[in-house]
């Protein structure tokens, strides 16, 4: 995670400051590819301070001083000085995290997430308690002054992504991961930090399919609503193959040992028990958070969805342009408050699995967070 110092600029005025990741370097001149989408160009003045600060120190006085040529691509930088209305940027100060430094210090938070985490979906906001309930076992999480709460935006469950919180964001109903010291029978978490977010998770056949402006609409089986469901470059699609779906189909209509064999007989990544970017189903065991191998994972769906939700990413990507009216689908999905939802992740080919349903929608779910073995996250914790 990012110092204090680096999280502070995101809120700041380009006019004043700059943060983001060097992509050039040429004499005194900075290509930065801002945190904020623009590629910008930084000129260094002359006499400017340059200072490198560890990966999650907040203290400026613990820099170092160097210089200029100590700078890489790749390295993280904070710059503060003068925007023109050109876009370029004259830089007075620049703060500088190595790459180096910062993945290192990504590996031992995910080991830590994995080591130390766990969660489920919130049932219950107390107090400083927060009830957690990750498949039929309830965990009480209970939280301090220090304790540092992060919430995922609305259109992405990365971690870099996710946005200072606080307690009185959490609601039940919300997917939350967890990390701190647990009691010795695992009921009690004494938080040291929290990342949430608030998911729906549906699933249904696909009325219309508009490639071209990224929407869809179905009728989700649980609430028998139609639903428009926005999809955008963070949205995460992939095809559950005809054989996989028929195991899974198989295990919705009782048969334990068909569901087993559907993931194949793989392990989850990460290893741990009740292992955020980027994220297992509640009361599963596996994951990572969007974002990082072999991370920490996110709660999902309770019950028997973590297997499916385990094999995400090793299932063929598609677009939505690959979509046809008519197939089924099943949607983890965000909600920014407006007419429609945003996609986090879409699961097609599964027509099997929804057929065998009894109910009509099935018991399985997917994860809100992404899983498996893709790159590497910014921020170290559940993506």
């Amino acid at each position: 995670m990012e110092p204090v110092a680096f999280a502070q600029a995101s809120a700041a005025s380009p006019a004043t400051r700059q943060i983001g990741t060097v992509k050039a370097l040429s004499g005194n001149t900075l290509t930065l590819a801002a945190d904020g989408g623009a590629q910008v160009s930084v000129t260094v003045a002359d006499g400017a301070k340059i200072l490198q600060l560890a990966p999650g120190s907040t203290d400026l006085k613990a820099a170092q001083q160097i210089t200029l040529g100590d700078i890489t691509v790749g390295d993280r930088v904070l710059v503060t000085g003068k925007g023109a209305d050109d876009g370029s940027f004259a830089a007075a100060r620049v703060i500088l995290m190595k790459s180096a430094d910062i993945a290192q210090k990504n590996e031992q938070e995910k080991a830590d997430w994995q080591r130390r985490g766990s969660g489920g979906l919130v049932s219950a906001v107390s107090g400083s308690t927060i009830t957690v309930t990750s498949g039929s076992k309830k965990i009480s999480v209970e939280t301090s002054g220090t304790t540092k709460f992060r919430r995922y935006a609305a259109d992405s469950v990365k971690f870099e992504d996710a946005k200072p919180g606080t307690l009185a964001q959490i609601q039940a109903g919300d997917q939350l991961r967890v990390r701190g010291d647990k009691s010795d029978d695992g009921t009690t978490i004494q938080a040291e930090e929290i990342v949430s977010g608030s998911f729906k998770n549906l699933s249904g056949t696909l009325a219309t399919v508009n490639a071209a402006s990224g929407t869809l609409t179905l009728k989700d089986l649980a609430t028998k609503k139609m639903v428009t469901v926005n999809v955008t470059s963070n949205s995460d699609l992939r095809k559950l193959p005809p054989e996989m779906a028929a195991r899974f189909a198989a295990r919705e209509r009782g048969g334990a040992a068909a569901g087993a064999n559907a993931v194949g007989g793989a392990k989850p990544q990460g290893g741990g028990a009740a292992a955020p970017g980027g994220a297992a189903s509640a009361g599963s065991s596996a994951g990572r958070g969007p974002g990082g191998p072999a991370g920490p994972g996110g709660p999902g769906g309770a019950g028997r969805g973590g297997d499916l939700s385990q094999m995400l990413s090793r299932l063929p990507t598609e677009t939505i342009g690959d979509l046809k009216v008519g197939e089924a689908v099943m949607v983890v999905a965000s909600d920014s408050g407006g007419s429609a939802l945003t996609a986090v992740t879409m699961l097609s080919g599964v027509e099997p699995i929804l057929a065998a349903a009894p109910s009509g929608a099935p018991a399985m779910t997917l994860s809100p967070w992404n899983m498996g073995g893709g790159g590497g996250a910014d921020a170290g914790g559940p993506q």
